[in-house]
This record gives C-alpha cells, sequence and structure tokens, in this order.
C-alpha cells in the first residue's frame, strides 16, 4: 500500500536573489505573484543606480500600487457608466485616461529621480 504525500502548504520562491517561503490558498497565483515582484524589482533596478535591495523593494511597490490604483480607477469608472457608450465618449474617456497615465509616469519619475539623487549623495 503506497501512502499519499501531503500537498506542501507552501511554495519556496526567489525574489531579487532572496528566497521566500511562501502559503497561501493557490500556491500558483502566489507563485505568479512573486514572478511579478520579482520582475518589477529587477526593472526598477535596472533603471537606476541603487543596489539597496530595501530602496528597489519599496520603488517596486510604489510602481505596483500606482499599477493597482489605475486598475481600481478605471473599474470605477466602468462600473459607473450607466446605458451604451458612444464612440465619441469613449474617445474622449480614452484621452483623459491618456494624460492621467502621463502625469502618474511624471510622478514615479520623478520619485526616482529624488530617490537616486539621495543614493548619489549618500555616496
Amino acid at each position: 500500500m503506497t501512502t499519499k504525500k501531503p500537498e506542501p502548504t507552501y511554495i519556496t520562491v526567489e525574489i531579487y536573489d532572496q528566497i521566500y517561503h511562501l502559503s497561501g490558498q493557490d500556491l500558483a497565483r502566489t507563485r505568479r505573484l512573486a514572478a511579478r515582484v520579482d520582475e518589477r524589482m529587477r526593472a526598477v533596478a535596472a533603471a537606476g543606480r541603487t543596489a539597496d535591495s530595501l530602496r528597489v523593494a519599496v520603488l517596486a511597490a510604489l510602481n505596483l500600487a500606482d499599477e493597482v490604483a489605475r486598475a481600481e480607477e478605471q473599474l470605477s469608472k466602468i462600473e459607473g457608466q450607466a446605458g451604451p457608450q458612444t464612440e465619441a465618449r469613449a474617445n474622449a474617456l480614452s484621452v483623459h485616461e491618456s494624460a492621467e497615465l502621463k502625469v502618474r509616469a511624471n510622478n514615479l519619475r520623478g520619485l526616482l529621480d529624488s530617490v537616486l539623487e539621495e543614493e548619489e549623495q549618500a555616496g
């Protein structure tokens, strides 16, 4: 009689060269989220000149938080719209969203620049 091994209750992932043991209800989803965080941290590190993993993590978290906020705003707009949308209204919304994205990108760029400036001053 063979005994079945119990399913693991956690997974081991690597995020920005650190090993973490994570648990959750959906381990595959947890793995995908960890990969996304790792990807974002590496992108932030590649764009900047900081080797400080804490700063990289904070900037990646801000980047992901902005992404979530934009998705929430878009969902709110969609839920708040009643009835069919005309093409002109859709285009106006698209132009408005594009302007918002540019403002957010500039804000994040400014934040990144200030962190990098602090890093340079710290030596």
